[in-house]
């Protein structure tokens, strides 16, 4: 059975996005541009993002789809975060703690989550997305009302009610980013931040090479055949299922150590559908992905709107670059779906 550490053959898609790259490259280089401070940036986008697109391969791979309800495991990971900036909980124990709350309420969100997709079979992503869409109005309201007592996180006015964006400044801003950082020249490479990366990949890693990340895999392939070899289906799914989002949480603290901020309300909506994206890109045929692709995906796009938006600030008129960004970048995914089924509907998927 193939493991989810390499698929490495690179398609037409991943072919046209790297030369897309490699001209955005080029004129960063002729616009005289700080390529080795882009390059810096780009290793902390792709650790930032990444792990949030690695929690979408134990869905994919056991036959549950692209995880459209990924707002689910990104709550559970910013209550969790909530709770360690209320209690206010600092550096590496704040960091810790936000984790460990992050992935035992996400287990749970997980469990429930996974007992509804079990139910509607066959539909997961339909109902993954209005899951995902039902919860954050929800959510909302539990920000709202919360009894939280940090005032460093509630409305200046009032005194109730968490505010969109709370700053992780005087707790564990950049924590990981700033580990074993090392310096050559004007090149850092942030060791902590990349390590961290590594160990999810070999946590996942790992997991498919156990009896039930098998039984996962096999229920992915093929779901006939797992059964009549005695797997139980819906445990394997609900498994990975919960394993998908507790990553999602994981990720989610990443993301906001790097980024400065906790986001709360509607922010986790503008989460999934890049996360999803990206895996597209790195060569996921939307029913399996390894974890090479879902790196390669991240890195691609999460490198492509880092370039973008200040070459095209210095060669077009500032207003319309965020249009052209997303116009050049969706495009490209768009070509990747339709590679992707026209792969299908001839018979040799990728």
């Amino acid at each position: 059975m193939k493991l989810m550490m390499n698929n490495g053959c690179i398609k037409p898609p991943q072919i046209i996005i790297l030369i897309f790259l490699a001209v955005l490259l080029g004129l960063a280089y002729f616009l005289k541009m700080d390529l080795a401070g882009l390059f810096n940036e780009s290793l902390i986008k792709l650790v930032m993002n990444g792990v949030l697109v690695l929690s979408l391969i134990p869905m994919l791979n056991a036959g549950a789809g692209m995880n459209f309800g990924l707002p689910v495991g990104i709550t559970g990971g910013l209550i969790g975060m909530c709770i360690a900036v209320n209690f206010r909980l600092a550096g590496w124990p704040g960091f810790f703690m936000s984790l460990l709350l992050s992935v035992a309420i996400c287990g749970i969100l997980g469990w429930i989550y996974g007992l509804i997709l079990n139910r509607v079979k066959g539909r997961e992503e339909i109902a993954g997305t209005f899951i995902g869409l039902s919860l954050i109005p929800l959510m909302n309201y539990f920000w709202t009302l919360a009894p939280f007592q940090n005032r460093q996180m509630l409305y200046p006015i009032g005194g109730q009610g968490l505010r969109p964006k709370i700053t992780l400044e005087p707790y564990f801003y950049n924590i990981l980013d700033n580990f074993s950082l090392v310096k050559l020249g004007p090149l850092e490479i942030p060791l902590g931040l990349l390590g961290f990366y590594g160990l999810i990949c070999l946590g996942l890693y790992l997991f498919f090479r156990t009896k039930a990340g098998r039984a996962a895999m096999a229920t992915g392939e093929n779901e006939a055949f797992a059964r009549l070899s005695g797997i139980d289906i819906a445990g394997a799914r609900l498994l990975a299922i919960i394993l998908s989002t507790v990553i999602a949480g994981i990720g989610i603290c990443v993301y906001s150590q790097s980024y400065g901020f906790i986001q709360l309300y509607d922010a986790p909506l503008a989460m999934y559908f890049p996360a999803i994206s990206a895996v597209l890109i790195g060569g996921s045929n939307g029913r399996r992905a390894f974890i090479f692709q879902a790196a390669l995906g991240a890195y691609l796009l999460q490198t492509i709107y880092l370039l973008t938006v200040p070459i095209a600030n210095e060669i077009l008129v500032p207003e319309i670059t965020e249009i052209l960004r997303t116009l050049i970048t969706y495009s490209i995914i768009l070509y990747a779906l339709l590679y992707r089924e026209r792969q299908r509907g001839s018979g040799h998927e990728n």
